[in-house]
């Protein structure tokens, strides 16, 4: 299927679809009347094998229902020639040619103004979509949750908070892959296992400034709604998708895509459209903007230019999302190994004799780089072009801070994948990685001790995204944190529990820390 749309939805848009589709949505999907739900819950069972659940979809073409777990959809597909069903629980429409849930303009209108009259005789907008301006109509105004007299008096008389046990299930849910989007679903779950963002979205803070149905914030809004609210079920991310195409038409396709692009255009397209597409683009300097992504995942990169004839120092800080590190194996000279093969530990990683570690990756990427005669910068004391060292450092760190180990190696005479083995830690001290420790180590006063208890630049793993496979062909997965030491794999729409071993040795391809100060869960 291409980016415009499924071809074969003009078959079914003949006669009175339009009423036929209303209906289906009003009896079936929305159910807002105790009547409908009542015949939905008797009339709505798989009519091969009875089930209420597997995913049940009805035909948009006659009155069955069946389920989709189990093929039995389609079965009946193939056997009636049925193209188009409609998934009972979301209202999504897949496409059995296609072999795909499909976005069709028509009647995405068509369910969203069922959806509304459902919600109207229901008698209350559902609190999970307060927060979406721009899901509700034109005037609307937003309105924030406040509790109820009785809920303050219920609240009062009883004090004690649920507490996370080890087998809570909470904000583990698995997605479908909707053809080559392992890449989309593995960063997904990283986002929504971001502790800083999860509580932002999930106490209502996005007030929607854009006046489309295109806010990517606000889809963000209603997945971590979905994520934590209870359901196991795989969710189907496809109006995601298709946000995803429509403000980043560089990942749009069914192409397998970079997970570390997609992360990069999926903060970009967020930034913009937290403070509305027009203000988000007059901030596209990320250090001048407060929205909750720039202040969750930007830090200040310093770069200090330092002349070799008067030793002048030229300084820059500009804004990063992530940090690229270099790997061994690369066409990349690599400098230094840490010392690790006399036995040391740095940031409380394991070392093996010739082994490479995260802060050895970060060691070269803060080491002074001598640029040579070929790159001779025009010195503001000198008044003239001289040779000169160019030094990173952390100007100021993220709360978030995303490590990407360029694994994928593109030049002229070479593509390949380098699938050499990076060891990191649970836990990462950014400390030795500073400018001000650098200026310290100038001026003779740098300690290597740091006050454990005053010290900022601390950080504690949480989620891993890893890549199987070659260049050409591979699979994503990730691993997260859903709280402590507790960690999952997430394979696309299956979700394992996977141990802290598991975890480290993985290959590792994007590494999230978060700062452990500001982790409170």
């Amino acid at each position: 299927m291409s980016p415009a749309g499924c071809a074969h939805v003009n078959g079914y848009k003949v006669d009175n679809w339009k009423q036929n589709l209303r209906v289906i949505y009003q009896c079936f999907v929305w159910s807002g009347t105790a009547e409908t739900r009542r015949r939905k819950a008797k009339s709505c069972i798989c009519h091969m094998c009875g089930a209420h659940l597997n995913r049940l979809h009805s035909c948009l073409y006659c009155v069955f229902f069946g389920c989709f777990a189990k093929k039995h959809i389609h079965e009946h597909a193939k056997t009636k020639r049925h193209n188009l069903a409609i998934d009972l629980l979301y209202g999504g429409i897949y496409c059995f040619v296609c072999q795909d849930y499909i976005y069709d303009k028509d009647m995405e209108q068509i369910a969203k103004e069922e959806q509304r009259k459902a919600w109207k005789l229901q008698g209350s907008v559902p609190h999970m979509f307060t927060l979406h301006q721009c899901s509700l109509g034109v005037g609307e105004k937003f309105s924030t949750w406040e509790p109820t007299k009785r809920e303050l008096e219920l609240l009062r008389h009883n004090p004690k908070r649920r507490k996370i046990t080890s087998n809570c299930t909470i904000g583990l849910r698995g997605l479908i892959n909707l053809g080559n989007t392992c890449f989309m679903n593995c960063i997904v779950q990283a986002l929504t296992h971001t502790p800083l963002l999860r509580d932002f979205f999930l106490s209502d803070r996005h007030k929607c400034e854009m006046q489309s149905n295109s806010c990517l914030v606000c889809e963000m809004s209603q997945l971590f709604q979905e994520f934590y609210s209870g359901h196991r079920s795989p969710h189907i991310p496809f109006r995601l998708l298709h946000l995803v195409w429509t403000h980043a038409r560089h990942l749009a396709g069914y192409e397998q895509q970079d997970a570390h692009e997609f992360l990069i255009a999926a903060l970009d397209v967020l930034h913009r459209h937290c403070k509305g597409d027009d203000n988000g683009k007059k901030a596209n300097n990320p250090n001048h903007c407060n929205c909750i992504i720039d202040q969750i995942f930007t830090g200040g990169l310093q770069s200090d230019v330092t002349c070799q004839v008067c030793h002048g120092v030229s300084t820059t800080i500009d804004p990063f999302w992530d940090i690229s590190l270099d790997l061994p194996g690369s066409s990349t000279p690599f400098w230094p190994l840490s010392p690790g093969s006399d036995g040391t530990t740095v940031n409380g990683e394991s070392h093996l004799t010739g082994s490479t570690t995260l802060t050895d990756c970060l060691r070269r990427f803060t080491r002074p780089e001598h640029l040579g005669s070929s790159a001779k910068i025009k010195c503001g004391g000198c008044h003239s072009y001289q040779e000169s060292t160019k030094q990173l450092t952390m100007k100021k760190l993220p709360i978030v801070a995303c490590f990407h180990l360029k694994r994928f190696e593109h030049s002229a005479k070479l593509r390949r994948k380098i699938t050499t083995y990076v060891s990191f830690p649970l836990e990462l001290d950014m400390t030795p990685f500073m400018a001000s420790s650098k200026e310290s180590r100038m001026n003779g006063q740098y300690q290597q001790t740091v006050d454990v208890l005053n010290n900022d630049n601390k950080y504690s793993l949480f989620a891993v995204v890893n890549h199987q496979g070659t260049l050409e062909s591979g699979h994503y997965t990730s691993f997260i944190r859903q709280h402590r030491d507790q960690w999952f794999k997430c394979d696309d729409a299956i979700i394992t529990k996977a141990s802290i071993k598991d975890v480290l040795d993985s290959e590792g391809y994007l590494l999230f820390y978060h700062k452990q100060f500001l982790e409170y869960e």
